[in-house]
């Protein structure tokens, strides 16, 4: 049975990334976005290998990071994102995460009950071109369906997701996807969501989430 979350105490927030290191990673996605863009020479694509292979040395030689993905999680569910807030949980996440110079750094945020991402999609992410690969696609529905765990205060891991493509999704244009809590049967939280492109939807998603005890996250769980 999942404890009332008001009866945990939050755990020490991790320490934020570092300005340099956001503007590193907004680096590197701007130049992949380019790559793919751009008929590159090849003089310039040498010299950026010689580049990242040096800066690939330096990287390396640091220190390993270490953090607490169980404690980061956990602080999700103590309280639910004010209306327009985000969460900033996993810095790095692939989908949201601002510091991940290969990700998409989506904006998400709270609109009533509602999960709400914005995007748009560059380059790098494409299946065909001028199309979003159908994976991203995923990725960004797991992303705002999960979101709506934080506003009902309910840890949960997806259970399944279905998404049903409509037409194809483009890149360079502002994407939104929404997603709400459908219904709810006992440790089962159906998700439901959609994404749209000038307000036409293009896909269509449903999720199921298995909700756990928070403890699971202060007890070792994965």
């Amino acid at each position: 049975m999942v404890r009332d979350q008001a009866e945990l105490s939050p755990p020490s927030p991790p320490s934020p990334p570092s300005p340099a290191r956001l503007a590193a990673a907004d680096r590197l996605r701007s130049l992949g976005h380019a790559i793919v863009a751009h008929d590159v020479d090849d003089g310039v694509l040498a010299r950026i290998e010689a580049n990242a292979l040096a800066a690939l040395d330096e990287v390396t030689a640091s220190p390993p990071r270490t953090r607490n993905p169980l404690a980061m999680k956990r602080s999700l569910f103590i309280d639910a994102p004010p209306q327009g807030g985000n969460r900033t949980h996993f810095p790095d996440c692939i989908v949201t995460g601002p510091a991940n110079p290969m990700g998409i750094a989506a904006d998400i945020v709270r609109d009533g009950d509602e999960a709400l991402l914005l995007t748009a999609l560059g380059e790098a992410f494409e299946g065909a071109p001028g199309r979003a690969h159908g994976g991203v696609v995923a990725a960004l529905f797991d992303e705002v369906l999960g979101f709506v765990l934080s506003i009902v205060r309910t840890p949960a891991y997806t259970g399944r997701l279905t998404v049903s493509y409509l037409a194809p999704t483009p890149l360079g244009v502002e994407l939104e996807f929404r997603a709400r809590l459908a219904s709810r049967d006992g440790r089962k939280l159906h998700m439901e969501g959609e994404a749209r492109r000038d307000g036409e939807v293009i896909a269509r998603a449903e999720g199921l989430f298995i909700a756990v005890d928070p403890e699971h996250f202060t007890s070792g769980g994965v």
